[in-house]
C-alpha cells in the first residue's frame, strides 16, 4: 500500500501521470475538435450538437450531468498534468544545481523546448476560451446568447477586429506543439520506442497534432473567408 501511495511520488511515476492525463486530453480536445466541426451542418444542427452535450445519459441522468462528468475528468487531468511537470522540472532543476559548464541543447527540438512556455500559453487560452464560449463574459463576448452557441461562435469570432481569431490561431499553434511532443513522450513513457517503430510513432504524433489543430482551425478561419455566417 505504502509503495503504491509513493509511486506518484517517483520520477517514472510521474511520468506516468503525464502519460495518462495527457491520453486523457487528448481524446478529449479531439472529440472537441470533431463537435466544432458540426458549425459546418447548420445552426440547427450544432445548436441540437450543444444541447445534446447536456441532455446525454437522460433519463437516468439529470440535466447536464453527463456533461460535468467529462469536466471533472478533464479538471483533474490537466491539474495532475500540471502538477506533475512542475514537480518534475523541479527535480531535474534540483538535480542540477551546480549547472553545466558548457550547457548544450543537443537532440533538441522545438516542441521539447517550448513544453512548459507553451503549457503556461495553453493554460491561458483556455481561461479565454471558457470566458468567451462558456460564459460569455462581456467585453470579452460581444454578445452571448446561452440558447444559441452558433450565433455566439460566429459572432465571437468576428468580433473586435477579428482579434479572438487572431489569439485562436496563436493558441492553436502552442496546442500543435504541445499535442506532438505530449504524444511522442507518452509513447516513450509506456515504452512504444524503439529502432524500428520511431519513424512511424513519430508520423503518428505530428498526425495527430496536425489533424486535430487544424480541424480546430478551420471553424474560426471558415467564419473569417465566409464560410460560416448567420
Amino acid at each position: 500500500m505504502v509503495g503504491v501511495l509513493s509511486f506518484p511520488q517517483t520520477t517514472i511515476g510521474k511520468k506516468v501521470i503525464m502519460a495518462i492525463s495527457g491520453l486523457i486530453w487528448i481524446g478529449f480536445v479531439a472529440g472537441h475538435m470533431f463537435g466544432n466541426l458540426k458549425m459546418y451542418t447548420g445552426a440547427e444542427h450544432f445548436n441540437d450538437y450543444a444541447e445534446g452535450l447536456r441532455t446525454f445519459g437522460a433519463p437516468f441522468l439529470a440535466y447536464g450531468q453527463a456533461l460535468w462528468l467529462v469536466r471533472i475528468v478533464v479538471i483533474i487531468a490537466i491539474v495532475s498534468h500540471v502538477w506533475a511537470a512542475l514537480t518534475l522540472k523541479a527535480r531535474n532543476l534540483q538535480a542540477r544545481a551546480h549547472g553545466y559548464a558548457e550547457h548544450r541543447k543537443l537532440h533538441a527540438n522545438a516542441a521539447q523546448l517550448t513544453m512548459i512556455y507553451g503549457g503556461i500559453a495553453i493554460l491561458i487560452f483556455m481561461i479565454y476560451h471558457l470566458m468567451h464560449f462558456t460564459l460569455g463574459v462581456p467585453g470579452v463576448h460581444p454578445n452571448f446568447d446561452p440558447t444559441d452557441p452558433y450565433q455566439n461562435v460566429i459572432i465571437g469570432f468576428q468580433s473586435y477586429y477579428y482579434i479572438p481569431t487572431i489569439i485562436y490561431l496563436i493558441g492553436l499553434v502552442a496546442l500543435a506543439f504541445h499535442l506532438y511532443h505530449g504524444t511522442w513522450s507518452m509513447f516513450q513513457t509506456i515504452g512504444l520506442n524503439n529502432k524500428t517503430y520511431d519513424g512511424a510513432l513519430h508520423g503518428l504524433a505530428w498526425l495527430a497534432a496536425i489533424v486535430i489543430t487544424l480541424g480546430f482551425a478551420t471553424v474560426p478561419l471558415g467564419v473569417v473567408f465566409g464560410l460560416l455566417t448567420l
